[in-house]
């Protein structure tokens, strides 16, 4: 694999900001580079000592005056809802009888599975997201095409089949036994296998019975590699919904942890209607609660409170929540993650913002020893970002004068004609899609 210096202004994060004039949570090089050698960051810093250690035989990617980041990350989406985004005037429960679950039946056909599969994992890098956590659909035929689309492209993803055998529609129901069995020999087909990683589905409670939930618990017990993912406490109805089918837990979290769901490699979506009990057990259980914040304002869910989660001491991240989220874009996200917040009196400064897509995002699944930050050791997932791509970006930035500026706007305008290139274990994926890329200098070019 040939070596390549990333050349721009990088940007990486070494820990979560404590306040907008935090400059020691972050390395920024105004003149910087990354060295990429075998698919691994090699070395990182100012262009002059780089491009010295480098040699003048390296490639150069030159994508000043862009800036160079670790590739975003989203913890919590859903596939199969590709083609389901901006379906019009339902909340949860009428959304996903209208609408989903018509849907996913869609995935039993495997051509159909790959076709969305491929278009997924494109969008996703258009948008500059280089890992995701997202739920399959009932088939296994889905799950075989979600990873063998990211298997295509060297992605690592995480992803599983959903196990749902009650309150569905029969086409997407399974049994116990069958979620159980299906599951466990996609474990061993898939978990592992280059940088594929498998998260163990159950929809959530409302879906299963505790026949589905026992079987959920001893594929944890048997492979506690593998990470969870499950909704919690979205929608009000659903709460009540949920609890009238497990009279004996003390409330929705409850039903999870009686069943040994939760735990470090937990990821549970949405967790807006929570009381202070339930989110002090997700701080005991280090299990993470995940903010969906284009999705929590389509459905009309309500709003994360981020800082009762820091207050208690329990672990968080943020994901676009596609197909009831509108936008695959992480930027787009952060934007309406801001207007949630700024609802609540809460402030999320746009150095948060950026540290939550990467390595905030990176450190809920555990990942920071890959994926998130650029060192020498990591993998080389990157994205490019250009903070004028549109016009009215473009005259915004004249009279923008610090980084703050320009990464608040980018979270505030930015969506993904602001990736300008993308690279997967140091491979650029716009090329791949596009054509060769311009910015791409040739060996021997000279390192000035």
């Amino acid at each position: 694999m040939t070596d390549v210096l990333i050349r721009g202004r990088v940007l990486t994060f070494v820990r979560e900001p404590e306040g907008i004039d935090d400059t020691r949570a972050y390395r920024y090089y105004e003149d910087g580079a990354v060295l990429v050698a075998n698919g691994k960051v090699a070395d990182v810093g100012s262009y002059a000592d780089v491009a010295r250690q480098a040699g003048s035989s390296v490639r150069i990617a030159d994508h000043r005056p862009n800036l160079v980041l670790p590739g975003l990350i989203d913890t919590h989406l859903h596939f199969p809802q590709t083609q389901a985004i901006a379906s019009y005037g339902a909340q949860l429960l009428e959304w996903l009888n209208t609408y989903i679950f018509v849907e996913e039946q869609k995935f039993k056909e495997p051509q159909h599975a790959a076709l969305i599969a491929g278009r997924f994992m494109d969008e996703l890098l258009s948008n500059g997201t280089t890992t995701a956590v997202a739920y399959c659909s009932v088939h296994p035929e889905s799950v075989d095409a979600f990873f063998t689309a990211a298997e295509e492209r060297n992605m690592l993803m995480i992803g599983g089949k959903v196990m749902m055998d009650r309150n569905a529609p029969e086409a997407l129901r399974d049994t116990p036994g069958q979620g159980f069995d299906e599951t466990k020999h996609l474990i061993g087909k898939w978990h592992g296998r280059g940088r594929a990683h498998y998260a163990i589905s159950p929809r959530f409670a409302i879906t299963s019975t505790p026949e589905q939930m026992e079987m959920s618990r001893a594929l944890v017990a048997e492979h506690p590699d593998c990470y969870v993912q499950t909704h919690l406490s979205e929608n009000k109805d659903e709460i009540a919904f949920a609890t009238s089918l497990y009279p004996e837990a003390k409330d929705y979290t409850d039903i999870y942890a009686r069943y040994g769901l939760l735990g470090r490699k937990t990821l549970l979506g949405h967790c807006i209607h929570m009381s202070d009990r339930e989110i002090s057990v997700l701080a005991e259980t280090s299990a993470v609660g995940v903010f969906c914040p284009t999705s929590n304002l389509f459905l009309g869910s309500g709003l994360f409170d981020r800082d009762r989660f820091d207050k208690l001491g329990a672990r968080h991240a943020v994901a676009t929540d596609v197909g009831a989220g509108t936008s695959f874009s992480m930027l787009e996200t952060m934007d309406e993650a801001y207007k949630v917040l700024h609802l609540q009196g809460q402030r999320l400064s746009p150095f948060n913002s950026f540290y939550m897509m990467t390595l905030g995002n990176a450190r809920a699944l555990d990942l920071e020893h890959r994926i998130g930050s650029l060192y020498a050791g990591a993998d080389a997932d990157i994205a490019i970002l250009d903070s004028r791509a549109k016009p009215a970006m473009e005259l915004r930035m004249r009279v923008a004068s610090s980084l703050a500026e320009e990464l608040f706007v980018l979270q505030t305008m930015g969506d993904d004609r602001c990736v300008a290139e993308v690279y997967v274990a140091g491979q650029p994926m716009k090329q791949r899609r596009e054509g060769p890329a311009k910015h791409l200098a040739p060996k021997n070019a000279e390192l000035a």
